[in-house]
């Protein structure tokens, strides 16, 4: 799935493609606004991509200290960048792991 079909589906889907991983439907998840499902879905993700999902999202919420301790478990840097612009970053590089 491209970037654009991703956006895209998250403006005209009723639910997240179920070819997502955990981690990706998290994040469509996020651009609706559903954050409570967003979480849910990164804990459930585990791993490195959740992880690192799980720390932008609680780093949206404004929780510096819980997002750092995702960051390390995600094994990345604590991001500097906006919130839609790390949204991005990690949507594409979800997005290219599953091509």
């Amino acid at each position: 799935m491209s970037f654009a079909d991703f956006v895209a589906s998250t403006k005209t889907d009723r639910l997240p493609p179920t070819i997502l991983s955990k981690a990706l439907a998290a994040l469509w998840h996020d651009y609706r606004g559903e954050w409570d499902e967003a979480h849910e879905l990164a804990q459930a993700a585990g791993g490195q991509d959740g992880s690192w999902v799980h720390a932008y999202l609680h780093r949206k919420e404004g929780d510096e200290a819980n997002a750092r301790y995702w960051y390390v478990r995600a094994n990345q840097s604590p991001a500097k960048d906006s919130l839609p612009e790390e949204w991005q970053q990690i949507a594409r590089s979800l997005l290219d792991k599953k091509s």
